[in-house]
Formats: C-alpha cells, sequence, structure tokens
C-alpha cells in the first residue's frame, strides 16, 4: 500500500564548513532538538531520455532513515510537493509506476542517479515541544548510473515544514538564512543538481516552444497545452483527488474542439482519429462524473422540499439507484489510462505537436484566421439556438438546446484559444459562452433529473411504495426548465452584442 505526504520545503546552498545558524527565537522555535546523523543511500529511476525529469517528477528507492522505501514526488507548485510512498521492494511499485505512466508510456525505468547522504537532523520546536519544522544538513556524494562514470559532492541544507505548519515559518527562517549569508539552491532538487555535476548536463525539455507568430503557432500553443494538462492530470484521476476527472475531461473537450474549429490550420485527416478517440474518452470519464452530478442534483432537491411533501423512502431509494447505476473506481479508470488505447492516444497528440499536419492558413495572420473560425462556430450556435427557440416546448426543443449547449462549449473553447490574439474581445465573448453555457447546462440537467424521476417513480410504484415525491420533484424541475427557456432569449441578446470580433 502507498501513502502519500505533503512536502513543503526550501533547500539552500552551504559550503562543507557550514551549519545551520541557530533559529532560536526565530518564528516561535524555542529549540533546536538535535535528531543526530542518518545515512541515507538512494536511487533515483527514470527514461532514459529523463521524461520524468524533464516534468519535474523524481522517483527514488532509498534505504536508511524513518521512511526507507519508494518515494514518488510530484509537483504541486513552487516549493511544494505530493511525496508518494511504497514498502521496499526490488523493482518499481506497480501503483507508482502507474502514477508516471502518462510520462514513460512504453519506456523503461531504470536507475539512473545514486545518492549516499549523510544527514544531520535538528527538530525546530516550540514551547510546548510541538514540531514546527525539521533543518537537514546534507553531505551528498552522487553517481552517475547506467553505464556513466560521473561524480559529484556536494553540501546543502533544507527546511521542511512539519505537517499543519504554518508557510509563513519558511519565510521568517529564509531571512535568518538571507542574513548569514545562505542562499537558494540553483537546482530544483538533488537530482536535478546531481545531473549537472556528474556532467550529464541539465535536463532539457524535449520541446523547444517558441514565441507564436503565425495562426499555427497559436493554435498549436493551445493544443500543446491541453495536451499537457493531459498528461499531468493523469495521476491526479488515478489517485481520485477532487474535480481531477471533470478538469481531465473539460481539457479533452477543449482539444477536441480545437481540432475541430481550426481545420483550415490543422488538417482534420490527420486530427479527425484523435478528436473520436478524445470523445470516447471524454465519455468514459464521464460516467462516474455524470452519475454523482445527477445524484448530487436530485439530492439537493430532496433537502429543498418541506417534510410534509417527503413520502416513502424517497432517500434510500436515490441513493440505491445511483449506486445501482455506479461501478465506476479508481481501478477501472486505472485500467483506462493503462489501455494500449490510451497510450497511443497521448503518442498521436505528442506526434501532431512534434510534426504538425498545417494547412495553408496555418501561415496566415492570426487574428484574420482565427477570428474567422470564431466566427463560424458563433454563427452555428446562433443557428441551433434560434431553432430551439422556434420550437414549442418538449422533447424536441429539449433536443435542440442539447445541441445548442454543445456548440456553445466548442464555442468557448474556441474563443479561450483566441484571447492570446484578440485579447478583450475573445475574453469578452469566452464570458458570454460561459453564461449561456451555464445556462443551457442547467437546463440539460434539468431533463435528466426528470428521466431520473420517472424511473424512480416506476421503481417505487413497483415496490409498492408511495412515488407522490417524485411527482412534486418532477413538476420542480419542468418549472426550473421553463424558467430557463424564458431566460434565454436576454442572454442570447448579450451574446450576440458580445460578438464584435
Amino acid at each position: 500500500m502507498a501513502d502519500t505526504k505533503r512536502e513543503i520545503e526550501r533547500k539552500y546552498e552551504a559550503a562543507a564548513e557550514d551549519e545551520p545558524p541557530d533559529l532560536t527565537g526565530t518564528g516561535g522555535i524555542t529549540a533546536a532538538l538535535d535528531k543526530g546523523v542518518t545515512a541515507l543511500d538512494a536511487t533515483y529511476y527514470d527514461t532514459a531520455d529523463l521524461r520524468l525529469t524533464r516534468a519535474s517528477l523524481t522517483l527514488r528507492r532509498r534505504t536508511g532513515g524513518d521512511d526507507a522505501g519508494w518515494h514518488l514526488k510530484l509537483p504541486v507548485e513552487e516549493g511544494v510537493r505530493d511525496e508518494i510512498r511504497a514498502p521496499l521492494s526490488d523493482t518499481v511499485p506497480e501503483h507508482l509506476h502507474g502514477l508516471v505512466r502518462s510520462r514513460t508510456r512504453d519506456a523503461a525505468l531504470v536507475p539512473l542517479v545514486r545518492l549516499r547522504t549523510a544527514r544531520a537532523v535538528h527538530h525546530l520546536v516550540d514551547a510546548d515541544g510541538t514540531l514546527l519544522a525539521e533543518v537537514a544538513l546534507d553531505r551528498v556524494r552522487a553517481e552517475r548510473l547506467g553505464g556513466g562514470t560521473g561524480t559529484a559532492a556536494w553540501t546543502e541544507i533544507e527546511v521542511e515544514l512539519a505537517d499543519d505548519g504554518d508557510p509563513a515559518l519558511l519565510d521568517t527562517i529564509d531571512k535568518k538564512f538571507r542574513k548569514t549569508g545562505l542562499r537558494p539552491s540553483s537546482a530544483p532538487s538533488k537530482l536535478a543538481r546531481a545531473l549537472t555535476e556528474t556532467g550529464t548536463g541539465p535536463a532539457t525539455h524535449g520541446e523547444e516552444e517558441q514565441s507564436p507568430v503565425t495562426a499555427g503557432d497559436h493554435v498549436l500553443a493551445y493544443v500543446r497545452a491541453q495536451r499537457d494538462a493531459i498528461v499531468a492530470l493523469d495521476p491526479a484521476v488515478r489517485r481520485e483527488l477532487p474535480d481531477s476527472v471533470h478538469s481531465l475531461r473539460v481539457a479533452t473537450r477543449r482539444l477536441r474542439s480545437t481540432f475541430r474549429t481550426f481545420g483550415t490550420v490543422l488538417d482534420r485527416g490527420v486530427t479527425d482519429p484523435l478528436a473520436d478517440e478524445l470523445k470516447r474518452l471524454a465519455a468514459e470519464l464521464g460516467v462516474d462524473r455524470d452519475r454523482e452530478v445527477l445524484t448530487d442534483h436530485l439530492t439537493a432537491a430532496l433537502d429543498e422540499l418541506p417534510r410534509e411533501l417527503l413520502s416513502g423512502p424517497v432517500r434510500n431509494r436515490l441513493l440505491t439507484w445511483s449506486d445501482a447505476r455506479g461501478g465506476g473506481s479508481r481501478r477501472r479508470l486505472a485500467a483506462l489510462l493503462d489501455s494500449r488505447r490510451h497510450l497511443d492516444l497521448l503518442d498521436g497528440l505528442d506526434a501532431v505537436i512534434a510534426a504538425p499536419p498545417l494547412l495553408g492558413a496555418a501561415a496566415g495572420k492570426p487574428s484574420k484566421v482565427i477570428t474567422k473560425a470564431v466566427r463560424k462556430d458563433f454563427r452555428k450556435v446562433a443557428a441551433l439556438v434560434g431553432r430551439a427557440l422556434d420550437l414549442p416546448p418538449g422533447h424536441d426543443r429539449d433536443v435542440a438546446l442539447h445541441e445548442a449547449r454543445k456548440k456553445t462549449k466548442r464555442t468557448r473553447y474556441a474563443a479561450e484559444a483566441a484571447v492570446p490574439v484578440l485579447g478583450k474581445r475573445a475574453a469578452a465573448l469566452v464570458t458570454s459562452m460561459k453564461s449561456l453555457q451555464t445556462l443551457l447546462g442547467d437546463h440539460q440537467d434539468s431533463v435528466m433529473a426528470r428521466e431520473a424521476l420517472r424511473e424512480l417513480s416506476e421503481q417505487a410504484h413497483a415496490a409498492g411504495e408511495s412515488s407522490f415525491t417524485y411527482g412534486v420533484l418532477y413538476g420542480r424541475e419542468e418549472r426550473r426548465a421553463a424558467a430557463g427557456e424564458a431566460a434565454l432569449p436576454e442572454v442570447w441578446r448579450k451574446a450576440e452584442r458580445r460578438m464584435r470580433l
């Protein structure tokens, strides 16, 4: 089993003879408890072309200390990483391997660098003896593995915040360190420094990003951003972090919409198969997400009902119904993300970025090419909204509004891609499309809720339970949908006024 620890730390350059300065009296620190010296022996793993290192991920097998085992560190923000641990074993634990698979694909993880560290630790505590932070003086020896012969040695000081500690303490300690002449490390990690100082050179990025000039440059920049999001969100989905599935689903939709919208820039003969796979991925990710959203919606609707309108075991039936429609789990999502089909999709996206299938419009003036594409999408939304408003309330209008919702998303994503080129004009369109998408999304939620309520009512009736409450909720959903439809013309008029591209 693996466990996770949030790591918030700062690293400082030090000379071999340096010692950490006395921090007593700094930021509520009343004592620095000497915990002795520990010998640590860590082997770092990566692909031969340093895919993890380029993404600021580190994977190591370490012995010594009180946390011996496998450690995978995932960046959260500057100075903050999630360290995921697994017990010692001879090979990389499959769980950790899965968390980096979006980076490694089929490439093998091999021993890259061995670091042997003599770590002198002091615990910084307050008057009550509560641990505030840990200061470690690390004397490091690095050895390049895998046929390399480079070695290096250095000394550094590491300050790690205690669990639930106040990050402001690190700022206070930083000021004290700087006054004594210590400076932050120029390397983001021990591994990065080892790579540089063993003569292998720093980890370089495989894709050199240039400032966008042509329409093709701008579209590819947006494509790259969504590809990067899909890859980066993979471990978060596997770990079931909040909102990770939704965020990954949005990234797939943005990328698919970009391929569709900018078909004069990127050859759809190449991107259409990828767009189809992105659609499939979004649908797979949505299985659990849509069920959870619908269940939350119906639960909230129940919470709003007065007690006298509740008849029968409505809540229990709703939970049973929701569980029966489930089946999603971390294991199912991991299998999806580990599948050959998904890895081929990631390779396909990489190929589009590495060798873009550019068409003639790609060399055109960005403002002209991108404006034309966004306007085309907007006209499609306009036609769908107009058709829906011309239909009487009912099933056909519901279907038309759902189609308008999907095209609204596409136009919103196109406008997002246009913001670097068109600035405030595109940003205003993004705002309008968000408002329209929210209104149409609420309407679709009501449609789905009414379908679920009909099903629940039939189940309740068959079980000899009262179906009264389901009818009450159904009526409320009808009124909610009608209110949204009534508001649609004004929301749409605002969108049209903002469409000044």
